[in-house]
Formats: structure tokens, C-alpha cells, sequence
């Protein structure tokens, strides 16, 4: 790969990092996720920095970006947009919704009701939203970044299996170690880093990269790696929902992602057990049986590994 590429994304990781203290990987999985054009779930608790990590990523490449902050009053019209009688013109006009920008950022996606969740659905999946029969595109790129709390929190509502498949990636930022936390004092000491934050890439340098990943190569036994460790979420004792093929193929794209990002041309076995837990574990639903054992979702994906010959 070229090394202008490694050097631009290296630049937007260290931009990222004049905000957000402590959370490389984090932020490193969620740009390869917005190389592959896919949309990323923050699960973690309140105020470890979920919001100022999207905000300082949109400001690194100079997208257009929005931010929703889902409530239970928070209606689907707010989200997609709705069409209104013009008594000029005779006719209706379609006014846009808060999901038109290039990065939209979906705050505490789990505080609002099923049906305003539900409006997400179609411009996830498609990047479009249709309305009165009227269907409308997003701009390029579009990514969703969903934040939510632990669904243990008061006023939640889980978010269903559809919803979830629909993120390529969920990822967890964690508290701060003490040193990182003394840092972020610090830093945040005269005013707050992300006001000040400028672009170091265009939209168009952001759209290349993207047209990239599909090019790294994949070698068919990697490809077959893939499919058993999915499959095999499928069959699992402690499983009742195993993924989809779009985990499958969210995984090759992640996998192609981390390689593009590591300097690589090729795919590696490592790359995709680096990126099988943030890609998978939201996809799974475990038994009861299992719950009650307090096993994880990550804990199944690394029995499945473990269980799994990596080709060579």
C-alpha cells in the first residue's frame, strides 16, 4: 500500500488523539469502520467520552455532520424528514430531517422509543429515506455513529436484533486509567481541544480511502476462515441467535480494513481475530442458560476461535 496512506491515516488518529486521551484502538477500529463505510454502535457508560470521540472524528474530515439526541418524545418525522403543504405552490415539499448530513451522530439511541428506532432502519441499510412514497438520498459518505447506554440504566429500551445487525462494528471506550485521566485534566484545563480542532483530510481524500479497501487481497483460505468462525456462531451450545451473512461479510470488509490501515495489501489471519469481537459480539444472542453463567459474547467468539484452525 502506499505510504501516503498510512501517513494520512495516521494524521487523523493523531488529530483524533488532541481530544480523546487513552483510546487508540477504539479509535483506530472506528476509522477502519468508517473505511468500510460502516456504521459503528458506542456501548459504554455515561460521560467516558462517546460523543467527543464522533465529534472529533467528523471535525477531522471536514464532514458535514449532525447530532440527534433521541428522548422518548423524539418522533421518526424528526429523524427522516416529513412532507408539508406549500399553499403558494399548491403542492408539498419535503423538509429534511436531523439524519441529512454525512456523519450523523445518533445520542443515546436506546432512550427513545422502538418506532423512532425503527426510522433508522431503511437509511442505515440503504442510505436513503423514503417519505409519502418519495424516496431521498443521503450525501456521500454517510455513516451513523449510535451511542447507548447499559441497558440496565433507567429509561432504556433494547434495541432489536434488526437495529443491531445493521452496525458493522460496537465498540467500548471504558474509564481512564489514572495517568490518562490526570491527561485529560490537563489538557481540558484552559477550554475544551475539540473547539479548536481542524480538518487534516477532505471528503474526497476520505471517499479514496474508502475505494481502497475493496482491493486489498483476500486469499481464498482466509475467506473460508471466515465463513467457519461465522457459521460456527450458528451451532454454539450457548447461542440462540448466531450472525448473519452480513456479519460475514462485515467481517471480510473490517479485515480488509485493518490491513489497508497496517500498511498491508493482503489479509492476514490477525487481522481478522482483530476485528472479530467489535464486528461480531453485537450480532449474537446467547441463552439464557448462558447469561445465567455469566458468559459474554466475547467469551463465545474466543471459544469459537480457539476452536477454530487458522490457515497458515
Amino acid at each position: 500500500m502506499s505510504e501516503n496512506v498510512t501517513i494520512t491515516l495516521e494524521n487523523i488518529i493523531s488529530n483524533v488523539e488532541k481530544v480523546i486521551v487513552g483510546k487508540r484502538e477504539a479509535t483506530e477500529l472506528a476509522l477502519c469502520a468508517f473505511l468500510c463505510k460502516g456504521h459503528v454502535l458506542i456501548e459504554d457508560l455515561p460521560g467516558v467520552g462517546k460523543t467527543s470521540l464522533v465529534s472529533a472524528i467528523a471535525k477531522s474530515f471536514d464532514c458535514s455532520f449532525r447530532r440527534i439526541q433521541f428522548t422518548p418524545d423524539v418522533l421518526p418525522t424528526d429523524v427522516t424528514g416529513f412532507s408539508i403543504y406549500n399553499p403558494k405552490s399548491g403542492e408539498f415539499e419535503y423538509k429534511e430531517g436531523a439524519i441529512h448530513a454525512q456523519i450523523v451522530l445518533v445520542d443515546e439511541i436506546n432512550r427513545t422509543s422502538p418506532k423512532t428506532q425503527s426510522s433508522l432502519l431503511e437509511v442505515m441499510e440503504e442510505s436513503q429515506v423514503t417519505v409519502d412514497g418519495k424516496t431521498f438520498p443521503m450525501p456521500k459518505p454517510f455513516i451513523v455513529f449510535a451511542t447507548q447506554n447499559p441497558i440496565e440504566y433507567v429509561g432504556t429500551y433494547p434495541l432489536p436484533e434488526a437495529q443491531l445487525d445493521r452496525f458493522f462494528m460496537r465498540l467500548s471506550l471504558g474509564y481512564p486509567t489514572v495517568e490518562e485521566e490526570s491527561n485529560l485534566l490537563n489538557r481540558f484545563n484552559q477550554e475544551n481541544p475539540l473547539s479548536t480542532l481542524t480538518s487534516v483530510s477532505s471528503v474526497e481524500e476520505l471517499l479514496h480511502l474508502q475505494a481502497l479497501v475493496p482491493n486489498v487481497h483476500v486469499e481464498a483460505s482466509i475467506n473460508q476462515y471466515i465463513v467457519t468462525l461465522v457459521q460456527k456462531t450458528r451451532i454454539h451450545p450457548d447461542v440462540a441467535l448466531g450472525c448473519s451473512p452480513r456479519a460475514s461479510l462485515a467481517l471480510y470488509r473490517a479485515s480488509q480494513a485493518w490491513a489497508l490501515y497496517s500498511g498491508r495489501s493482503y489479509v492476514t489471519p490477525d487481522d481478522v481475530l482483530k476485528m472479530i469481537v467489535p464486528v461480531l459480539s453485537h450480532r449474537l444472542v446467547l441463552k439464557q442458560e448462558a447469561k445465567f453463567k455469566k458468559r459474554s459474547e466475547a467469551d463465545v467468539i474466543e471459544a469459537i476461535v480457539r476452536g477454530t484452525k487458522a490457515p497458515v
